[in-house]
């Protein structure tokens, strides 16, 4: 999607899930959809990603199609509202789920429609693997379809950086930082030559990018939770506190009200930016166009970010919401998507397209920004992601955030995450 609020937290009344009505309103079997008006459904979104133009644009396309759009709030509190909303058996037609929130909805398919028996057997095979066996079942059960991916470069200021006598070019800026290390060393003359923040904020600029590359985070391939033990997290949490000690971030957290304003002032240089993050630059500072550029992220490849579109049991109008998903969804639909808004497709068949290789944004400097994403995302090694993949990557986070805010001891960082982690999830 466009843009997302993707601080992870736990979702609320995880167990109501397990007790949540497996029928619901709609009647009918799930290949046979049945009751409701075949032309119009309710669909939950997250808000921050622009969903209402999407929406309008499919009304147009298909006359006499009436959706209503609630957007319910961040990912996380419409991952909430739909557990709530599982438990009390009055729910959506359709809704939107963040990846990282995914995760506890596949582990309880039966309060969703089974999408293979609807036609996702069909499709599955146009979409990348790994994404697609995010929202597979145990047994099988296909209860998501994928909206996009977010392969990561990074977002920075061309004109603040000539400023500080840095290269301006984007090959020569990717240059500056083959690793994490290098990145921060970048930022450190940055600020030792204006005097001003590198970054937006440590915890996801460079925790959350960091975290995100390797083919191990929290959980092992078999499911294990391993945050406490694995090289992965330990070494971007400590690439994090390296940044915030070297005095090169704002102290902005994400989607914060202060993290927009200083993106219009200039007071930060640099963001860490998976594809859909570039729809957020654009809205938040629609009169810097043209001084940003976009570079290869350190590391060269990683993922932040996707979300699907999932029939939860009870839907009254199933088939309409169907529809949606395939027509919107399709590689086509996907491409479309990519061209207007920035979403990565997940639709490999398209990454060879003329017109996604091609694609520069002029908000960016004429940025390939087509070429710079496929890249990022076709070098991933993709990674589990487990039922608690939020709640420990917010308290990670947290920990982060704290020190940075002066209000954390750096040398027991990490030692009051994993204890934070372990209340959070009990293991």
């Amino acid at each position: 999607m466009k843009f997302r609020n993707v601080t992870p937290v736990v979702l609320a009344a995880a167990l109501a899930l397990s007790t949540a009505a497996c029928g619901g309103g709609g009647g009918g079997t799930p290949s046979q959809p049945s009751g409701g008006d075949s032309k119009s459904f309710e669909f939950w979104s997250f808000s921050g990603i622009d969903q209402k133009s999407s929406v309008d644009d499919y009304q147009k396309q298909n006359p006499g199609v009436q959706i209503k759009l609630t957007e319910v709030g961040s990912s996380v509190e419409t991952a909430q509202a739909l557990t709530t909303a599982l438990a009390g058996g009055k729910v959506p037609d359709l809704v939107l789920i963040q990846g990282d929130d995914l995760p506890k909805f596949v582990q309880q398919p039966q309060n969703f429609y089974d999408l293979r028996q609807l036609g996702a057997d069909k499709i599955k095979g146009d979409y990348l693997d790994w994404v697609m066996s995010a929202s597979t079942a145990k047994g099988g059960e296909i209860i998501g379809i994928p909206t996009d991916v977010g392969g990561m470069a990074v977002a920075y200021r061309a004109d603040l950086f000539k400023e500080a006598g840095l290269p301006t070019d984007r090959e020569e800026v990717s240059k500056l930082w083959p690793t994490w290390d290098a990145f921060i060393e970048t930022g450190k003359k940055y600020t030792a030559k204006t005097g001003k923040a590198f970054m937006d904020n440590a915890a996801t600029s460079v925790f959350y990018q960091a975290v995100n590359q390797g083919p191990q985070k929290y959980y092992d391939p078999s499911g294990n939770v391993v945050y406490s033990t694995s090289p992965q997290v330990k070494t971007a949490f400590d690439l994090s506190l390296k940044a915030v000690q070297a005095g090169i971030t704002a102290k902005q957290g994400s989607f914060t009200e202060g993290w927009t304003a200083g993106m219009g002032k200039g007071q930060f240089a640099v963001i860490s930016a998976p594809s859909w993050m570039l729809g957020a630059i654009r809205r938040n500072a629609p009169d810097t166009k043209g001084k940003w550029d976009v570079a290869t992220i350190p590391g060269g490849a990683g993922n932040w970010g996707g979300s699907y579109l999932a029939i939860p049991k009870g839907a009254k109008n199933a088939k309409a919401a169907w529809e949606y998903i395939t027509k919107n969804q399709s590689p086509q639909g996907q491409l479309a998507h990519f061209l207007d808004s920035g979403s990565l497709p997940t639709t490999p068949s398209v990454y060879k397209d003329a017109q996604l290789t091609g694609l520069k944004d002029e908000f960016f400097s004429g940025a390939p920004i087509g070429a710079i994403y496929t890249n990022s995302l076709l070098g991933l090694k993709p990674f589990y992601i487990g039922p608690d993949s939020s709640a420990i990557g917010q308290e990670l986070q947290n920990a982060i955030t704290n020190v940075e805010q002066g209000k954390g001891d750096p040398a027991k960082a990490w030692d009051t995450a994993l204890a934070n982690v372990k209340t959070a999830i009990g293991k």
